[in-house]
């Protein structure tokens, strides 16, 4: 049988290989430092690991302020082991500010809701809070049970944004969760950018955001966008949406820095 000269070349390149690899040692590969620290994990998604901070424990909301005035304690309706947006006081947001994160978060439509379309349940997570009013990064929450509206605004959306993979919703009246990994863009001494903001969003258990690249902060109207955005550590925010349906509650958030 004739080898043809390129066939040759090929498998003695791969002999000398095999033979550099044999020549090594495993312990070559082998990484022993740093060493992760070790974290108590729970079965339960609903309870903090070890090193997470506790944001809602369904007590209190002693980890909030009003979103338009840092100084006031946030007003929002504590009852029962959850809150209840109050959207006659406006958002609140959290005391402390993050920058990279893991969170967790329950959330649930009022099984009694009225409207159709965005007027049904409309609140939302804003990941990175970027001051007074609806500014950051939204993560939209609505009723999205057999309620039509566009998909860019549907529940698991990062809204106006990023259309969520799948639709898990469940039906009004029934708790379900968000479990994020948020990635804060970073920034250049000129301002522009360096790494755009990446999210990844489970919506009761279910991959909604894949590590998605994001263009820049929520606007209702017109493309995201980066100019005049800072780096920095931003608070994460809750809405409390101006439509006329029944407020939406919480329970169950805590948060992990990475």
């Amino acid at each position: 049988m004739k080898i043809s000269l390129l066939t040759g070349a090929l498998l003695l390149s791969t002999a000398v290989l095999a033979q550099a690899q044999q020549a090594g040692k495993p312990e070559d590969t082998e990484v022993y430092e740093p060493v992760p620290k070790v974290v108590t994990a729970s079965p339960n998604l609903a309870t903090p690991p070890s090193d997470a901070l506790v944001l809602f424990d369904g007590k209190d909301l002693s980890q909030w302020v009003m979103a338009d005035d840092r100084n006031a304690p946030a007003k929002w309706k504590v009852s029962g082991g959850m809150f209840t947006v109050d959207k006659t006081t406006g958002n609140i947001e959290t005391k402390k500010a993050f920058t990279n994160y893991q969170l967790h978060l329950e959330w649930r439509i009022p099984a009694n809701i009225s409207g159709t379309g965005q007027a049904r349940g409309n609140s939302g997570v804003f990941l990175a809070s970027l001051g007074k009013g609806d500014l950051g990064y939204e993560l939209q929450i609505v009723d999205s049970y057999q309620n039509k509206t566009y998909v860019n605004g549907m529940a698991g959306s990062i809204y106006k944004q990023r259309v969520p993979l799948a639709n898990p919703a469940r039906k009004p009246g029934e708790w379900q969760s968000y479990d994020v990994v948020w990635m804060a863009p970073t920034f250049k001494a000129d301002g522009s950018v360096q790494t755009p903001a990446r999210v990844t969003v489970f919506f009761n258990g279910v991959l909604v955001q894949n590590n998605v690249e994001l263009a820049g902060p929520t606007r209702y109207i017109g493309p995201p966008s980066y100019e005049g955005q800072k780096a920095g550590p931003a608070p994460i925010k809750l809405q409390a949406h101006g439509d006329k349906s029944e407020p939406d509650s919480f329970r169950n958030i805590w948060v992990r820095e990475l």
